[in-house]
């Protein structure tokens, strides 16, 4: 059982593999409430199209690639208000243009087909000390954010028309979370591969709403399932030899059958407030969680 442990790559890859689940837990539970599941898989393509221009331009790719993520969200954001274009549309153009520039280049210029297929499923072999410590810096990063804006962040996520109405400053707020998910992205990509961040940013977030009615406990439920799917699904790839991404994702799948199953089949309750409350299922605040 502890065979994995001897090798300094796997603990790398596991300690990466666990900080990388919480940290796409935590962020995919804003995703989830906005109903924008489909951003993470969007900017994930996108973010290969930036990775690419920055390794042909001799860029450091941490850098190259989450600013192309970061101005690709905005150009999303943009285009969807300017245009009158709905958000999955705007995430659709942008985000598949981005992503078959990076095809493009990758079919120019043929080195770079080798660090192609670990950007679009995963290597836990090639994550690096400075892989892993660029993942430390964007996870505290993250965590910093989210708590001192957390009120501008949960008023804004749950409607951010009637936030604007009471002075949050909902573009700045859409900026910074636009900034902290492409970082989130970036950083995910050596270890869950472009593929597959999709399912580890939306899966936790959904399994912890299943548990819970409370946003405080889906974050950290959502953050907890993330880290401990993470660091199971990398020590069962060393054992099946096979993509650490892949397994990460279905050790997710696997636990949300498992919960789908308890709550169909546990004795039902009789509903709180919190869960007949319209503002929740539509994606809204209600007054008694705002606090």
């Amino acid at each position: 059982m502890f065979e994995p442990f001897e090798y300094e790559f796997f603990v790398r890859g596991l300690i990466a593999a666990t900080l990388v689940g919480g940290l796409c837990g935590m962020i995919g539970v804003y995703i989830v409430l906005k109903r924008m599941a489909y951003i993470g898989h969007g900017l994930s393509h996108a973010v290969l199209g930036g990775a690419v221009v920055s390794f042909v331009l001799s860029i450091n790719f941490l850098v190259g690639a989450t600013i192309w993520g970061f101005l690709c969200a905005q150009l999303i954001t943009l285009t969807a208000k300017k245009q009158k274009i709905a958000a999955d549309a705007a995430i659709g153009v942008i985000t598949t243009a981005s992503f078959a520039l990076g095809i493009v280049l990758i079919s120019r210029y043929k080195s770079f087909t080798r660090d192609f297929e670990a950007a679009l499923f995963g290597n836990i072999l090639g994550v690096s000390g400075g892989d892993l410590l660029a993942i430390v810096v964007v996870t505290i990063a993250t965590a910093t954010v989210l708590f001192v804006a957390y009120k501008h962040f949960l008023f804004a996520t749950f409607d951010g028309d009637v936030a604007q109405f009471y002075g949050v400053p909902t573009g700045w707020v859409e900026t910074l979370f636009s900034l902290v998910l492409a970082g989130t992205i970036v950083v995910s990509m050596q270890v869950l591969g472009v593929l597959l961040i999709a399912g580890a940013t939306v899966i936790p977030p959904i399994i912890a709403r299943m548990l819970s009615d409370r946003f405080q406990a889906v974050l950290l439920l959502s953050t907890m399932l993330g880290a401990a799917c993470g660091f199971v699904g990398i020590y069962v790839s060393y054992f099946i030899d096979v993509s650490s991404g892949a397994s990460v994702v279905l050790v997710e799948a696997a636990l949300f059958a498992l919960v789908m199953a308890y709550t169909n089949l546990r004795p039902r309750r009789v509903p709180s407030p919190l869960q007949n409350a319209e503002p929740v299922r539509a994606g809204q605040p209600n007054p008694g969680e705002s606090d």
